[in-house]
């Protein structure tokens, strides 16, 4: 049997100064569940340290940045500070996460993202395809419920938040590379995209949290807000983000008439978004994998 090492081998961390503010910490240079997983648990470890001078602390995909008041605090003092807490996330058996699996109804090929497909097909690779038949096509599905059991069947990693307030960019756990479903952007991006949109770009998927700019290939519609100002929503009223970084969603299909039925409970403020929270073991998931990952999911 293989011992942690070798199941759980993240190369040494690379940090760097930027400007007169930042600390730009990178912990791989490509997208690697592990190294997303360090991420979280080393800026998850720096905000409850709560270091004088820390403006603010931020996890990407496979690195991080920290922004500091150097009146307050030195660049090399935080550094050394920042260092040693990486150093000991190098540990697999420091990373255990407490997050939370977030379900999000999706009605899949609606009719809101095919005449998006319509608008801009001159921006596509294949204009003559709605967004949801070219991911299907790209990805070897002919058979339209397949491709929908397929990537609901996945549960996806918050492994960062932004671009636009709110945005999650995520990624499936538990599959093989050869079962990644996966797309590549427009040629060029649209000038709109709807709200609450879910969109592929590479082996990443969104939920548009708001009308805007979008180059990632549409494939459904969330039924459910990510971002809520109004405050009606109970879930949302600490903050008006539904997404965390390491948070897991699970998206399940839903027809039109469920789809109407709980933008009705949305809009009257009743809807309640189904949660677990849960403690993910990464050494559990690269010992594991996909089993461990349906573990954790149960029922659910």
């Amino acid at each position: 049997m293989k011992r942690w090492s070798e199941l759980f081998n993240l190369p040494e961390t690379n940090f760097h100064f930027c400007g007169d503010e930042y600390i730009y910490a990178e912990i791989s240079r490509e997208m690697r569940v592990e190294s997303n997983f360090k991420a979280l648990a080393v800026t998850e470890e720096l905000r409850k340290r709560n270091i004088p001078g820390i403006i603010d602390i931020v996890s990407s995909n496979a690195s991080y940045l920290v922004r500091y008041n150097p009146e307050v605090i030195s660049a090399r003092d935080l550094a050394d500070y920042v260092k040693e807490i990486d150093f000991t996330k190098s540990d697999p058996a420091g990373l255990d996460l407490s997050v939370r699996i977030v379900e999000i109804p999706i009605w899949y090929d609606d009719p809101v993202t095919k005449e998006y497909s319509r608008r801009f097909r001159n921006r596509h690779q294949e204009p003559d395809l709605s967004n949801f038949d070219y991911v299907m096509k790209v990805n070897g599905f002919t058979d339209k419920q397949a491709f929908i059991e397929k990537h609901s069947s996945l549960p996806y990693l918050i492994t960062m938040v932004g671009f636009l307030p709110g945005t999650a960019w995520h990624f499936p756990l538990g599959a093989k590379p050869s079962d990644i479903i996966q797309a590549p952007k427009y040629k060029s991006p649209r000038t709109d995209t709807p709200e609450r949109s879910v969109g592929i770009g590479g082996a990443f998927n969104v939920v548009y949290p708001v009308q805007g700019t979008g180059s990632y290939q549409l494939i459904g519609m969330s039924a459910v807000p990510v971002v809520d100002l109004s405050g009606r929503l109970l879930d949302l009223t600490d903050t008006a983000f539904l997404a965390r970084p390491g948070d897991i969603w699970k998206y399940r299909p839903v027809e039109e008439s469920e789809y109407t039925a709980i933008q009705a409970r949305v809009s009257s403020g009743d809807y309640r978004y189904k949660m677990k929270v849960i403690d993910l073991s990464p050494i559990e998931y690269i010992a594991k994998g996909k089993e461990y990952i349906e573990e954790l999911m149960g029922d659910f």
